[in-house]
């Protein structure tokens, strides 16, 4: 470990689990996958991606089954392919994903484990666990349920519980970027740098365009005494995040570059 730099008013509590929820808005998938708002409207707007939207408002927003498509997304990007490519590629019809049946999805009449774990979840129901554990049973979702059961064992603060769970997840699925994101913070949480910095680094190979995320990895090099590298790390959070996130990060590197201009370092 390096040389320990403290950042007052910046503490690892203070840092955001991710979950997987039963819908998202576009600035949640922008924030959480790296993409344009422009292009994420405009596949919802057409269709190559399905959306639901709230009768009232007439908000987009995505489900499960868009928040796969959207992983499918990342995938292909991992592969290489730029945003524009992909959406040259959806655009040219060349099959990347399963056609869509429309924008508007029909909630089926009796729920699944899992979403019904979602949706208890969310409202703060204690049977949200008793609804993932099934889900976990019957094979349904079983990485995404491992995940959120981690969080909820974390809130209820059986620490060791929600390592478990994480660690599970990755089992079924090793390039699960929300349990290597979640099990960074468990580890920075526990004031273990290395694990919380292997874990963020596996998460940015995976979701290279997550600004919160760049931000966490910015803090943990920083916190270390890898001053360079979480100057990097800032700039690629600042380069992804909204307005107010872009703040945070430009707080975080002005107290850096004021340490590294007291150091006399170039």
């Amino acid at each position: 470990m390096g040389n320990v730099v403290q950042f007052p008013g910046v503490t690892p509590s203070k840092l955001d689990f991710e979950r997987i929820r039963s819908t998202y808005s576009v600035r949640d998938i922008s924030r959480r996958f790296g993409i344009s708002e422009h292009y994420i409207r405009r596949w919802a707007r057409e269709g190559l991606i399905p959306s639901i939207s709230s009768p009232e408002s007439h908000e987009v927003r995505f489900d499960l089954q868009g928040l796969r498509q959207f992983r499918r997304v990342r995938e292909l990007r991992s592969q290489g392919l730029s945003v524009s490519q992909i959406d040259s590629e959806l655009r040219g019809q060349l099959n990347l994903f399963p056609p869509p049946s429309g924008q508007v999805i029909q909630i089926p009449v009796k729920l699944s484990p899992f979403a019904e774990a979602l949706l208890l979840h969310e409202r703060g129901d204690a049977r949200a666990r008793e609804c993932y554990e099934k889900a976990i049973s019957e094979g349904e979702s079983i990485t995404d349920a491992f995940c959120n059961l981690g969080i909820l064992e974390f809130e209820a603060g059986n620490v060791s519980r929600a390592f478990d769970c994480f660690t599970r997840a990755l089992r079924h699925d090793a390039r699960h970027f929300e349990s290597h994101f979640n099990l960074g913070n468990l580890y920075f949480e526990s004031r273990d740098l290395r694990l919380a910095r292997l874990h963020y680094e596996i998460a940015a190979r995976i979701e290279p365009g997550c600004s919160h995320l760049f931000f966490n990895l910015g803090l943990v090099y920083a916190i270390d005494g890898d001053l360079r590298s979480a100057v990097e790390a800032l700039n690629k959070s600042k380069e992804k995040a909204a307005d107010e996130d872009r703040r945070r990060a430009d707080e975080l590197l002005a107290s850096l570059e004021s340490i590294i201009t007291s150091r006399g370092e170039d």
